[in-house]
């Protein structure tokens, strides 16, 4: 028995040392990244200061609720101040096709032609870092305007637009002084001008494009758009080969960029077949959330264009959808709408919109 116990007790001593070897350095790593050290210093340093305190819970969930409420409701008025002074401004305007009006491009400000002079729509524009918006270079007395690239930046549809948004600035260092706790203020126009408080400077990407259209963002859209459920039918028939097809991907592509996370969606290819683009979601509609939307991209790609379109057939899988999904009570509950990409029909297949949405026409 005694040899026995021997042989084992030298046997686990090698278990022991490496048992002991591997917490030493797990402590080692843990303290090293962890920071306890620092932590435990730091709360030597304070230890005598501190002291344990009973609190009210009910107090303390009451005072946040108090301080919630005060910060939305600054938020919240600093909100009515702009849209009452844009309405005012908007109201006060008289459009004009030959305005022209000089403001500051948030691409082109402070920049200099070949000659050294500042170029058109640019101009000196104070920059300064500022702590409150993340140490960037701002200009807390002036906003400044950015145009899409795809978009003519004097336009006059935009100038006339920034002209009388220009009534905008004073409410937005007025909102500023009054709540320091604000951050960006900006007024996105459904002329596809974008203007934004504090001034900064943009930079194009390295082909010269800045992609950025408030009118495709989430919260232009959610604004400006009810919720609702959109059928898209894409033609691809033989008559799509080619660019056509590939104008009707990116016009699709487009589309989804509109809807929002309380929309809801589905996309059918038709030509003499219905093929539903993504064949997992057959017959239903999803939440047109970021995922499901660059979900719906990738498939898009397979499409290839034959044979011939039958867009009756694409018409009725479309309102059946839409009826029977509203039923379920599972979409928006609010609007409907079939999209149509094609590059022509040969009807007006009165036959079927008489069927399905005839007279109330619920679906647009």
């Amino acid at each position: 028995m005694n040899i026995k116990s021997a042989r084992e007790t030298s046997q686990h001593v090698p278990v022991k040392l490496w048992a002991s070897a591997f917490g030493g350095e797990m402590k080692s790593i843990a303290a090293k990244y962890s920071g306890s050290q620092l932590l435990q210093k730091k709360y030597k340093e304070f230890e005598r200061s501190v002291r344990v305190e009973e609190i009210d819970g009910l107090k303390l969930v009451k005072r946040l609720a108090e301080n919630m409420e005060e910060m939305f409701r600054k938020k919240a008025e600093a909100m009515k101040r702009l849209v009452e002074a844009a309405e005012e401004a908007h109201l006060q305007h008289e459009e004009d096709p030959n305005l022209q009006y000089e403001y500051f491009n948030a691409v082109l400000i402070n920049e200099q032609d070949e000659d050294g002079n500042s170029v058109e729509l640019g101009g000196e524009f104070i920059l300064q870092p500022n702590d409150h918006f993340n140490n960037l270079s701002v200009n807390l007395s002036l906003s400044v305007v950015q145009v899409p690239t795809n978009m003519y930046n004097k336009d006059s549809a935009i100038v006339n637009g920034v002209y009388w948004s220009e009534a905008l600035n004073k409410v937005f260092v007025d909102n500023f002084e009054r709540d320091p706790s604000l951050i960006w203020q900006y007024f996105g126009s459904a002329k596809g001008f974008f203007r934004q408080y504090p001034g900064i400077k943009w930079t194009p990407d390295e082909h010269g494009v800045i992609a950025f259209d408030c009118r495709n963002r989430k919260w232009y859209i959610q604004a400006a758009t009810s919720p609702k459920d959109v059928v898209i039918l894409v033609d691809v028939s033989g008559s799509m080969k080619g660019l056509r097809l590939t104008i009707a991907k990116q016009t699709v592509s487009s589309i989804l960029d509109t809807l929002g996370d309380d929309d809801f969606f589905n996309i059918i290819a038709y030509n003499e077949e219905l093929r539903y683009v993504e064949p997992c979601l057959n017959g239903t509609l999803v939440q047109a959330d970021v995922t499901n939307k660059d979900h719906f991209r990738e498939h898009l790609d397979k499409l290839f264009a034959k044979g011939i379109g039958m867009l009756d057939r694409a018409l009725t899988e479309a309102f059946e959808l839409l009826s029977d999904f509203n039923q379920t009570g599972r979409g928006s509950v609010c609007s409907q709408a079939i999209m149509l990409v094609t590059d022509g029909a040969v009807d007006t297949y009165d036959a079927v919109f008489a069927k399905y949405n005839w007279p109330d026409r619920k679906v647009q």
